[in-house]
């Protein structure tokens, strides 16, 4: 789970309730340390390189047909636990794979979280992925509708560079303000508005 302080979270949070008492939207955030393991790529590296191996030993050792595929079986194990490490593993990962598993992941917090349940579809989802430097904001249809998904990209630069610096909680509070200002825009407040989604930022 993300570290982030029992006070930083509770400043999103309050920060999450002004925004709200703006408008008729809702906004849900998501803190993630990783969207992925990655383990499929650290498994087909180990087994690549242990595929290969053999023949580079047939060629210039002299070692028996048993000893080869013992040292197969060594190799293979010795590289996936060392692949499997977080930060070497990523590197073996395909910057665009690692930016389409984010997004992924932002589409499925959006659905878990229920966001659309909401009535007049007006709930945006604002999700950073720290080890994959990604934040994106995903607006229901209702704002959607009304809102390019370029409006958005302020508050996106904003948790970006908020994040790089270790200020993530800042980040997230300015962008809750930047959305909630677009919100209260397109759906002002209502006097039977009901909050249905808990104000608070999720770490997973």
């Amino acid at each position: 789970m993300v570290n982030l302080s029992h006070s930083d979270q509770q400043r999103v949070s309050a920060a999450i309730k002004e925004a709200e008492a703006r408008t008729a939207g809702e906004i849900v955030c998501v803190l993630a340390r990783s969207s992925s393991d990655y383990r499929a790529y650290a498994t087909a590296w180990s087994a690549l390189t242990a595929l290969i191996a053999p023949w580079l030993l047939m060629a210039l050792t002299q070692l028996s047909v048993r000893e080869i595929f013992l040292a197969q079986i060594i190799l293979f194990t010795a590289l996936f636990v060392l692949f499997s490490q977080p930060r070497l593993g990523r590197m073996l990962v395909p910057r665009r794979a690692r930016r389409a598993q984010a997004h992924r992941a932002a589409a499925e917090q959006f659905m878990i979280r229920g966001m659309a349940r909401k009535k007049n579809r007006a709930a945006v989802l604002i999700f950073v992925s720290l080890a994959e430097h990604y934040a994106r904001i995903i607006a229901d249809d209702g704002i959607s509708a009304k809102v390019d998904q370029s409006v958005w990209q302020e508050a996106i630069d904003a948790l970006l560079l908020c994040a790089s610096e270790g200020r993530i909680a800042e980040g997230f509070v300015t962008a809750v303000e930047k959305c909630g200002r677009v919100l209260g825009e397109h759906f002002p407040p209502r006097p039977d508005g009901e909050d249905q989604l808990p104000d608070k930022i999720y770490l997973i």
